[in-house]
């Protein structure tokens, strides 16, 4: 029954990948493409107050970082809440790690999937199953992907800006990809149950976990603009797309270029 499943979740994946691929555009439209505006609207504001409860209105000092050549932002100092938060999030990251290194081998990185296996394995082992973060200590970074980076680099569009329930800022292509991670992450088909279902929900926390953390971002650096809204909006496009590179067209695959 649980092969099933797993089986069933793939093909759901494999369908929604399908249908962003159809809609499939090399390039990004200048500005932003916001239809959704409205019930955006109202998503950032839920999450902005839950954002607010959990860490008790807290306002920490904040220092000026720069993100990019377009962005410049505050980075809120670390409070208590926020390394537990960070530990959670190590954690579900951890295991997150092998889906990060599958990611990298379908974007043909293969310097990259041999970083993160290593950075996998030492904290895996070391950092206490990914609790603590030793590799980072040793110099191995690596680079965080995900399957919505795996959709750009195959050419398909961003599409609309989305806000999504608690894990806030996305695009529907970025939508697409967190759906797909889920389901295609190499742990879930190597895991028993009811292991497999708890690496899944810590990976949930892990997620909520750093999105909590881009909310303490958000809030000192929108919360007292005329259009915080629209102001995260553009922070979140901006990095987004500096992460991605989109400006180099070399990042665009054709699967089709040798036919």
């Amino acid at each position: 029954m649980a092969i099933a499943t797993r089986e069933h979740g793939g093909l759901m994946a494999l369908v929604l990948v399908g249908l962003v691929a159809g809609c499939a555009s090399p390039t990004v439209a200048p500005g932003f493409n916001d239809p959704f505006e409205s019930t955006n609207r109202a998503w950032f504001e839920h999450n902005m107050a839950l954002s607010g409860a959990l860490t008790g209105g807290d306002e920490p000092a904040p220092a000026v970082a720069p993100v990019t050549d377009a962005t410049t932002v505050v980075a809120p100092a670390p409070h208590r809440s926020s390394r537990f938060r960070r530990i959670v999030g190590n954690f579900g990251g951890n295991l997150g790690q092998p889906s990060v290194i599958l990611n990298d081998l379908l974007q043909v990185r293969p310097d990259r999937a041999v970083e993160n296996t290593l950075r996998f394995v030492i904290n895996t082992t070391v950092g206490l199953g990914g609790l603590f973060d030793p590799a980072g200590h040793m110099g191995i970074h690596g680079r965080s992907t995900d399957f919505g980076e795996t959709l750009h680099r195959w050419g398909a569009g961003e599409g609309a800006y989305m806000v999504l329930p608690v894990f806030g800022p996305s695009t529907e292509r970025d939508t697409a990809g967190l759906v797909v991670d889920a389901f295609i992450n190499p742990l879930r088909f190597v895991l028993p149950q009811p292991e497999s279902s708890l690496t899944s929900i810590a990976r949930i926390g892990g997620r909520l976990a750093d999105a909590a953390e881009y909310s303490d971002i958000l809030d000192a650096n929108v919360i007292n603009t005329a259009d915080p809204y629209a102001q995260a909006r553009l922070l979140y496009l901006q990095t987004r797309r500096y992460h991605l590179g989109i400006e180099a067209e070399d990042e665009i695959i054709d699967p089709y270029a040798d036919f």
